[in-house]
């Protein structure tokens, strides 16, 4: 499949980043006694490329889509589901509208492939506020028939992510997702890019009991079965995802090239990120992961891309959810680095060598 991604530049440099673990060690602290956050401040201002970083206007962007795969029963939920939440979202009920709101970062909800017209009754030309409409179909097709995607919708998809992130302000993306029937997707895509079988990527999704995951997996083997040529990420992509995830992968490659900070949360935006990985390896530098979900592929995908999260909650929510809770961290990791006195500053003894007594 041909499309025109972003290309990424390594932006570690040892000799920035040896002055930003100085500036974090010589912090009037013991060494490494805050833990993860030194690594979280560390990774933001290697992001950044600043010894102060400043997180400014984040962006939480919840990407939606339908999958024709549910008509095989795959998930708990209807797939009306996807179109009722972006609905809650809007309305600002939501779990990650609530998160959103309370650490001030800005929600905008992308109509990537729902099977709604949330513009229904406007006049023309007219749009809602905290929606965007970037609809490549009303949902993928259905995966154990033929492709989800055609792979031009996959380009476009990839496109519209990219896209967005050119139009949003600030210097972080925040991901998150809705779309009834993307765990399957997200199985599926790791158990193929990371080898794995689909029985150890596939959990319970939105609530289902162990016959009824048993009987999922052997629809996603029926799947990877019909698709076991397409192999390369964006072949993959386009025979097993959704458009969520295909507009997530677009966002997240835009974001990484734009040197943004990539927040990202559980199982489905995980997923965007390990097709960015296959296509872009450098991508990781940028992305910090909010936590480990729940859900059981989740900790495999974190793996097999060698991260650890920073959270370990039990969450398995979505919408980006984990990446809102997780924010906080990352804003206090660039304070310590900015406001925290170093032991000079302060006029704090520094630990003394410890004198090797003899007998």
């Amino acid at each position: 499949m041909n499309t025109s991604l972003p290309t990424l530049v390594d932006i570690r440099n040892p000799a920035f980043t040896q002055v930003l673990q100085h500036k974090i060690d010589y912090k009037t602290k013991p060494l490494g006694s805050l833990g993860r956050i030194e690594s979280v401040a560390l990774q933001v201002g290697e992001i950044l490329g600043s010894e102060s970083p400043v997180l400014v206007d984040p962006q939480m962007v919840v990407f939606a889509g339908d999958h024709g795969l549910t008509a095989r029963g795959i998930s708990a939920f209807p797939s009306d589901v996807s179109w009722q939440m972006v609905e809650n979202f809007l309305a600002g009920g939501a779990a990650v509208s609530v998160l959103a709101r309370q650490n001030k970062i800005s929600l905008t909800v992308v109509d990537c492939g729902v099977n709604h017209d949330f513009l229904a009754g406007l006049p023309a030309g007219a749009q809602r506020d905290g929606l965007l409409v970037r609809k490549v179909a009303n949902g993928t097709a259905d995966a154990s028939k033929q492709a989800a995607m055609t792979a031009e919708q996959c380009q476009q998809a990839l496109r519209n992510g990219q896209d967005i992130v050119k139009g949003l302000p600030g210097n972080a993306l925040l991901l998150g997702e809705m779309g009834i029937g993307n765990t399957s997707a997200a199985s599926m895509l790791l158990a193929r890019l990371a080898g794995l079988d689909i029985e150890v990527c596939t959990g319970a999704g939105t609530g289902l009991d162990a016959p009824a995951v048993q009987r999922k997996t052997a629809v996603l083997r029926e799947v990877l079965a019909l698709h076991a040529d397409a192999t390369a990420p964006l072949d993959a992509l386009a025979a097993l995802g959704g458009f969520e995830i295909a507009t997530m992968v677009g966002a997240v490659l835009q974001a990484a090239h734009e040197r943004r900070v990539v927040v990202v949360d559980g199982f489905i935006a995980t997923s965007a990120v390990l097709v960015a990985h296959a296509l872009q390896p450098l991508v990781l530098q940028r992305c910090v992961f909010a936590h480990r979900s729940g859900e059981r592929g989740h900790e495999f995908m974190l793996q097999h891309l060698g991260v650890q999260a920073l959270l370990d909650l039990g969450l398995r929510l979505g919408e980006g959810s984990g990446a809102a809770l997780a924010w906080p961290l990352l804003m206090s990791g660039c304070a310590i680095l900015r406001e925290m006195a170093s032991f000079e500053a302060a006029g704090v003894s520094e630990k003394t060598e410890t004198a090797t007594s003899t007998v």
